[in-house]
């Protein structure tokens, strides 16, 4: 196979050339060309057709979120958001580079920093998402929230999601059609890039009719209320459902871990759990589908169609540890129909 083609696009002369001396390191990765700000970098994207484009997103002329959307209407290219801490500051408005096509983001390697251990995750992220076919996206109106077709009484339910690649956009695609009176409490597992859990927060909160915010010990699930794991912790449901926080060792290398947080929920809410797995790499969250299947709830993976990476959701289906398979956009009116 050839190398992977990369376009480097910041304002910064020295972000730019500290990024190829990044990519540089791996034999598999060529920088092909460099861009000082959106409008060039369209005009590159256009002339050099590059396997991926590391995007910062202020940048003069054209900022990062304009040329991500002119790049994703004419030229789709798979775009990872490389973005300074300082500008993670602004939280949930990193996140709208996502909603325009971008498929991840990683923090900017800094001469200050570590640079072995941001250069391994930006390398890693470069040569996946490389290979993630991307389609035109052009940006619509927001899909109106989904109805409940008849009153649900007595208990409620809880949803537990696991995503990784990909998950915050179909995170929010799904969570932005439910309805404000859900019958249910939602807790997720995502995996994320260290300091960018905030900032997701906040743009879920944006776009939806539901509460979305950080878990937090002690507090208990409820109907309508989305609870985020945090940055560093896995998150569990326990008796009297209320959450606990925990920094035990990682699972298969996540902490927080899907697995874990689906098989508390199964051992809680037996046949009232709903299991969703999301696009991502790996298999966690397999596991803990599994256990929710075993003590009668059901289970929704996304379809490899829909999918960044379809590696999560892969790996259940092929456990057959899964009740629905549907496309992204099916995925809220899924969870409609089963509560």
């Amino acid at each position: 196979m050839g190398k992977i083609r990369v376009l480097v696009a910041d304002d910064s002369l020295v972000a730019r050339e500290l990024i190829a001396k990044v990519l540089g390191r791996d034999p598999q990765i060529e920088v092909v060309g460099k861009a000082k700000n959106g409008k060039e970098t369209v005009e590159l994207v256009s002339l050099l057709k590059p396997d991926l484009v590391t995007m910062d997103l202020r940048m003069p002329v054209m900022d990062g979120f304009g040329a991500i959307e002119q790049i994703m209407a004419w030229n789709p290219t798979p775009i990872l958001v490389v973005t300074a801490t300082s500008f993670q500051r602004k939280r949930e408005i990193v996140f709208d580079a996502l909603s325009m096509g971008a498929l991840d983001m990683v923090e900017k390697p800094s001469l200050e920093g570590d640079l072995s251990g941001v250069g391994d995750l930006l390398i890693q992220k470069v040569k996946m998402l490389s290979q993630v076919p991307v389609v035109t996206h052009l940006r619509g109106k927001r899909k109106k929230p989904l109805r409940l077709e008849e009153p649900v009484g007595g208990g409620f339910k809880l949803v537990a999601i696991g995503a990784s690649t990909g998950g915050p956009r179909a995170l929010r695609q799904i969570l932005s059609l439910l309805p404000a009176d859900l019958p249910a409490g939602i807790v997720i597992v995502q995996h994320i890039t260290k300091g960018f859990v905030p900032g997701l927060v906040e743009w879920l909160n944006r776009g939806c009719k539901i509460r979305v915010k950080e878990a937090i010990e002690g507090e208990k699930v409820a109907p309508g209320l989305a609870l985020i794991s945090p940055e560093g912790q896995h998150l569990e449901v326990m008796g009297e459902r209320r959450i606990r926080l925990s920094e035990d060792p990682p699972v298969e290398g996540h902490r927080p871990s899907a697995d874990i947080l689906l098989s508390s929920v199964a051992q809680v809410y037996g046949p009232d759990a709903i299991g969703v797995l999301l696009t991502g790499m790996g298999s966690d969250g397999a596991k803990g589908m599994k256990l929710i299947k075993d003590l009668g709830g059901q289970t929704i993976a996304q379809d490899e169609g829909s999918c960044v990476v379809f590696g999560m959701p892969k790996v259940a289906i092929e456990m057959g540890v899964v009740d629905k398979v549907v496309p992204l956009d099916s995925i809220a009116r899924e969870i409609i129909r089963m509560l």
